[in-house]
């Protein structure tokens, strides 16, 4: 905005003062959202908040908002409508789909392998 760096600075710390620029309330807001709305896994959700620069300590109090039961359904739900979408004959195929879409949207490979062998004989 071109503005002298003293207003800046007066204009930065006013906003810090009056709570409008918070990193925590912001790693936790970016975790539900990206969580609820994209569908992200909690791997995906540090990484780019990583990217952003927020603190190891505020990333651990945003990822305290994801509920691991909604966690699990989401898994469970998101490996469901993409085994159905997929249509590869072969199992170890569709296996290989699945898995990379869900490792691509973050979520742990432990539990991605774990869910491909409940769902997939």
């Amino acid at each position: 905005m071109q503005m002298i760096p003293i207003a800046i600075d007066d204009i930065i710390q006013h906003l810090v003062q009056h709570n409008f620029l918070n990193e925590e309330r912001f790693a936790k807001s970016y975790a539900r959202g990206k969580f609820n709305i994209k569908h992200w896994g909690k791997n995906r959700i540090v990484r780019e908040l990583k990217f952003r620069n927020i603190s190891a300590y505020n990333i651990k109090t945003a990822l305290k908002e994801i509920d691991e039961v909604d966690y699990t359904e989401k898994l469970h739900y998101l490996a469901i409508k993409k085994m159905d979408a997929a249509s590869e004959s072969n199992v170890y195929k569709k296996r290989k789909k699945i898995a990379d879409y869900l490792l691509y949207r973050g979520w742990e490979s432990h539990l991605v392998y774990d869910k491909l062998k409940e769902i997939l004989p």
